[in-house]
Formats: structure tokens, sequence, C-alpha cells
């Protein structure tokens, strides 16, 4: 299989946003606190695509958006040792396509983003609950390094 990826261009944005709703879907029986009852969105993605501070990303295999992420510049806390770091989210591919390596591609020209920029360091969230994504990820190098931990209080007995 031959991907290009590319940056993503407003033209894409029907096709990026049935990909969000595919990532909702997915991440809402790991989630219990989101919405269930309408229709949520996680990202401003035509925001995204026109930012400077945002890179969106597109995987394509002969004409047909398979894949995405972004990846954005985000400031740090004053306490850290440096001031920017890059975050990645938004990571998709189709169903068809998984397995092949199009994730790493994505994260690889994110990256390379990232590094023209002068970021040294890049973080991303991903559900404890989804192994699969977990080793893409870890696959690309990340590591574990934060646990999350919650608690509903409305759940205790």
């Amino acid at each position: 299989m031959d991907s290009i990826i590319r940056k993503a261009k407003i033209e894409d944005l029907a096709t990026l946003l049935d990909f969000e709703q595919k990532i909702i879907e997915a991440e809402t029986p790991m989630d219990p606190t989101l919405k269930t009852d309408e229709r949520i969105s996680y990202y401003d993605l035509g925001e995204y695509i026109k930012a400077d501070h945002t890179e969106v990303a597109v995987a394509e295999v002969d004409g047909e958006i398979i894949g995405s992420g972004y990846g954005q510049i985000r400031d740090r806390k004053e306490y850290f040792k440096q001031k920017k770091m890059g975050y990645i989210g938004f990571m998709y591919v189709k169903e068809a396509f998984r397995g092949q390596g199009v994730s790493q591609e994505i994260i690889k020209y994110l990256s390379d983003w990232f590094a023209a920029k002068n970021i040294k360091e890049i973080q991303l969230d991903v559900y404890d609950q989804n192994p699969r994504a977990i080793r893409a990820y870890e696959k690309a190098g990340f590591e574990k390094y934060l646990v999350r931990m919650r608690i509903n209080l409305k759940d205790q007995s």
C-alpha cells in the first residue's frame, strides 16, 4: 500500500468531521462521562486546519483519505524546562487500513513538523481501555509517564 501523508485542506473537512464522530463513537464506551444524548465534538477542525500552531495531517491512498491526526504546539507551565510542547490528537485510521503502519506514518509526519518548529517533547492522551492504540503509540516510541485517575462520586454507595 502506498499512502501519502499531507497537510489537510479545508476541502477535507467533511471527511475529517466523519472521522471525529467515529473516534467519539469508539471512545464513548470507555468514558462514562461523555454525553450520549446529543452529538458532541472534540475538535474545531476547521480552525485547526487554518492555524499556524496546529498541523492537521491526512493519509491518502488512491485519492481516498484513510487516516488523520493533528499536532499542536501548546504552552507549558513555567516550571518546565521547555516553554512549549507538542501534542498529538485526532488519530484515526479507517478499519480496512489498520495494522498497515498508517498511524506510524502520520506520527512520523507530525514528529517531523514538530522538529522543524524546534519542539523537543510530544505528548498525547489515550484511554487505558484502548490497548491497540497504546501499542501503536509505544511502537512509535511513546512511553507512559503519568497516570490520571478519577472517581465519580455519584456512583459511590
